[in-house]
């Protein structure tokens, strides 16, 4: 679009379903570089992609063509198809419903950045639920403690 000017980032969070430890370190680098593929692939720029055996954080630059809801769907879709044709689970494998997005501006690049890659340190001190919930907190979103996890029955 002419006389379109942007600056848009995200954090987008989300889970393998039930949580499961299942993205393994085998793999995984191969699995954030298709989701990063995948992201630039929708018209978004990525920045990081990294997580670790339950849960992926994906850092993007997202134009304003582009809807939020329609890059998950595509990025979940394709890159859920890619583990379970390259048979990467011993079960199907399967993306949790929803995601959390955070925006941030220019200037916390660096520091989302760093925050992202350092995910494997950062989770030997904290789970990934203390983690979403303090996301979701900080950035004063009102949730329904029902819906943050679909729990294995």
């Amino acid at each position: 679009m002419a006389n379109t000017y942007h600056q848009v980032y995200l954090q987008i969070v989300f889970a393998v379903k039930y949580r499961a430890a299942v993205i393994d370190k085998a793999w995984k680098s191969q699995l954030f570089g298709t989701i990063g593929n995948l992201i630039n692939e929708n018209n978004c720029k990525t920045v990081i992609v990294n997580g670790v055996e339950d849960h992926v954080h994906c850092f993007l630059g997202l134009k304003p063509v582009v809807s939020i809801s329609e890059l998950m769907k595509a990025v979940k879709a394709k890159s859920s198809k890619y583990i379970n044709d390259n048979s990467l689970t011993r079960d199907r494998f399967e993306w949790q419903e929803g995601y959390g997005v955070f925006s941030y501006s220019r200037g916390q690049v660096d520091e989302v950045y760093k925050y992202i890659q350092n995910q494997e340190e950062h989770h030997k001190e904290q789970t990934f639920r203390v983690e979403y919930l303090d996301l979701l907190k900080e950035f004063n979103v009102e949730y329904d403690e029902q819906y943050i996890f679909q729990d294995l029955v």
